[in-house]
């Protein structure tokens, strides 16, 4: 699993929108918060906004919020934004490469990933996190020892 910076700071980005919303708040405010350089966190609001998932508002009330309800907004929605397919294989969706020979069943391998991938990050919304409280699916993948530990690394290290 591979998360950009630019894919982390939207989502967090969001998370700040969620949390205050319906409210504004501003881009300077959210870079303070989550330190996301300002300049790059501009053109990313920008990206929200072209996805209709952020408005904003000129003048003293001023700021950014969100267009929806945060229940309403998945992680994935925001992710896909930012990068497009939530997974691809040399820039094409999983399920449009093929392999010769030995790697024939490959595909497959990459469309489960994908799959598992989507049903977290479809089902979790920004009002889910902001509240702390993940689905019952996520929660119980979060609550596996091995969740918490990357390939490689020893048990109980």
């Amino acid at each position: 699993m591979r998360i950009t910076a630019r894919v982390d700071y939207a989502v967090r980005a969001a998370l700040e929108l969620a949390a205050v919303a319906p409210e504004a708040l501003t881009a300077e405010r959210i870079a303070t918060t989550q330190g996301i350089p300002s300049r790059f966190l501009q053109t990313i609001l920008g990206d929200l906004q072209h996805a209709r998932l952020v408005t904003s508002q000129r003048g003293r009330e001023g700021g950014y919020r969100l267009a929806l309800p945060p229940s309403e907004i998945s992680i994935a929605r925001v992710m896909r934004v930012e990068q497009g397919f939530l997974a691809e294989v040399h820039g094409k969706r999983p399920e449009d490469v093929a392999y010769p020979g030995a790697a024939s069943t490959l595909a497959s391998v990459w469309v489960a990933a994908r799959e598992g991938y989507r049903r977290v990050l479809e089902e979790v919304t920004l009002a889910d996190v902001v509240a702390g409280k993940l689905p019952a699916h996520a929660a119980e993948l979060v609550a596996l020892e091995d969740a918490w530990r990357s390939f490689g690394d020893a048990p109980g290290a």
